[in-house]
């Protein structure tokens, strides 16, 4: 369909937060980009800091890297899980950026001494930045974090609400997802909230043109009348969005309530037929193997497991390529420290030891990883389970006994893993994508290329020479070692420009460690090679 502009979908939120906003705006991209459109997609983050990057993952969650290093809301992820698509920074700026180039500009002089207000300035900024992340595109899915009514959001909303005026309304659509709470005591699906968040987007001068209800159990045809009749919004613009076995399902569940058609008519796209053969077939694999495999993954996080979001969707999309259900056996590093790897770890078909940063938690990591080598459990070791996995196998094969990490042990004789202040390439240019953190330190962070080893392990996962993946780490595998790895029967396989970025066992039958974050490539459509052929591995160890 030729389209002559970009046209906008706005997706706010009400009552609280975490309702699955980023899943809705994700589902929708899916469903249009399977029509055949060009789909693009924002999310605008109203706390102040300037990114995820120095925020804890027990109060953000996970920290999604994109391809050029910049370091993002995870929501990010599951768009690019469910597109199928690599993002950049554009497709994410924060309150914080928002100022931050607002002052930059008036200290040059930009705004020629005018005085600098939220309005127009401050939007101003904002509509320069949704502008470019929809360049090129047909549509521009548009995600605000928070919920409706916090004053952080005000300036994004005025932003919304001015760019109806500015773009036409054609070609802008406000959807707001809200909560339909189920009152047990009650017996009933309460409808108030979601009056008053509405009352609360019509108040700020945004009418919603769809909502989408976050409940537990179905939505009766009477609730949803009541719902559109009180809420001034047409009834086939009424859409639940309950609970699924696999977040994979929504956008089959969005189109047997025919989502698209309210939308095309909206924003006037004619009709609309997307293709989701191939994903109904991958969410069937999900709800309905034909195999299980298990999976132990040794962490510290697992009190809050959205931390590691990426790598278990990305665990997922393997077990729906192989039709087989992965199940996760969540093991704590310190119960591996204080009992011991065996009893946590004997029932694995595969062990898998996850990226962190801090020391608390390790020698558990070290010992799981032990016992996979010894075991010969198929291993997988991302980013910090690589450089754990070269310090054991220092330790109890090359018997360097203090072999360690600086990031752990400033003192160690054998700094198996230390701290590379920057990242020169071959002609001698510091990367652009190696960043100082204001925190101190030197951060390794987006897309690098890595030379596959002939042969290998790695190369057989991926079908090639030459792969490109994401980092985020501080800290280096020492080259210093190598050739003692190497004659001991630890490889390296994978390289960048000098740089370890994988390792493998060579009498083992399947343990790769991976200096790069293979999670971040995965998608439900395009599996990451590395983690499915872990996967596969595990599940012929089980059969």
């Amino acid at each position: 369909m030729p389209q002559q502009e970009t046209k906008y979908i706005f997706i706010t939120g009400g009552v609280l937060s975490s309702l699955g906003k980023g899943i809705t705006a994700a589902s929708i991209g899916t469903l249009l980009k399977a029509s055949g459109l060009r789909v693009g997609v924002l999310k605008l983050d109203p706390y102040i800091n300037v990114d995820p990057g120095t925020m804890s993952p027990l109060e953000h969650g996970e920290v999604f890297v994109t391809k050029d290093g910049a370091e993002t809301d995870l929501d990010l992820g599951h768009y690019e899980r469910f597109l199928d698509t690599s993002l950049t920074r554009a497709n994410n700026f924060t309150t914080g950026q928002i100022y931050k180039s607002v002052i930059e500009k008036e200290r040059k002089g930009e705004y020629l001494g005018k005085t600098i207000q939220v309005v127009p300035h401050i939007v101003d900024e904002i509509k320069d930045g949704i502008r470019r992340a929809g360049e090129g595109k047909d549509i521009l899915i548009v995600e605000l974090g928070g919920t409706t009514g916090d004053i952080e959001g005000l300036p994004f909303l005025e932003t919304f609400r001015q760019m109806k005026h500015e773009l036409g309304r054609s070609n802008v659509m406000n959807i707001h997802v809200t909560l339909l709470p189920y009152i047990k005591a009650a017996g009933e699906l309460k409808t108030k909230p979601t009056q008053h968040s509405v009352q609360e987007l019509r108040r700020i001068g945004i009418a919603p043109h769809m909502l989408i209800l976050r409940a537990e159990q179905p939505v009766p045809t009477d609730l949803k009348k009541k719902i559109a009749y009180s809420c001034d919004v047409d009834l086939d613009s009424v859409i639940e969005a309950i609970d699924a076995p696999t977040i994979y399902q929504v956008p089959i569940n969005f189109l047997r309530q025919d989502i698209l058609t309210p939308i095309a008519e909206q924003l006037k796209l004619g009709e609309l037929t997307p293709r989701m053969d191939e994903w109904n077939s991958l969410v069937q694999h999900i709800l309905n193997p034909s195999d299980e495999v298990r999976i132990a993954f040794v962490g510290k996080y697992l009190d809050l497991k959205e931390s590691y979001k990426s790598l278990t969707e990305a665990l997922i999309h393997a077990g729906a390529h192989l039709d087989s259900r992965v199940k996760i056996d969540w093991v704590d590093s310190e119960k591996i420290e204080e009992e011991g790897a065996e009893k946590y770890l004997e029932n694995a078909d595969g062990i898998l030891v996850a990226g962190g940063f801090g020391q608390r938690g390790v020698e558990g990591k070290i010992e799981a990883i032990r016992y996979a080598r010894e075991q010969k459990i198929p291993f997988l070791g991302i980013c910090l389970g690589m450089q754990l996995s070269m310090i054991e196998y220092a330790r109890n094969v090359l018997g360097l006994e203090d072999a360690n990490s600086l990031e752990f042990d400033e003192s160690t004789k054998h700094p198996i893993v230390y701290l590379i202040d920057e990242f020169i390439d071959a002609s001698g240019t510091r990367q652009v994508r190696t960043t100082t953190s204001p925190l101190g330190g030197t951060m390794r962070l987006g897309e690098y290329r890595c030379d596959v080893k002939s042969g290998s392990k790695l190369e057989e996962a991926y079908g090639n020479s030459t792969i490109y993946e994401r980092h985020r780490h501080r800290y280096e595998a020492n080259p210093l070692y190598r050739e003692q790895l190497e004659k001991a029967g630890m490889e390296v396989t994978g390289e960048s420009q000098g740089l370890i970025e994988a390792v493998e066992v060579r009498e083992h039958p399947w343990f790769l460690g991976v200096q790069f974050h293979p999670e971040f490539t995965s998608r439900l459509q395009h599996p990451n090679p590395a983690i499915l052929a872990f996967v596969e591995a595990a599940s012929k160890q089980r059969s």
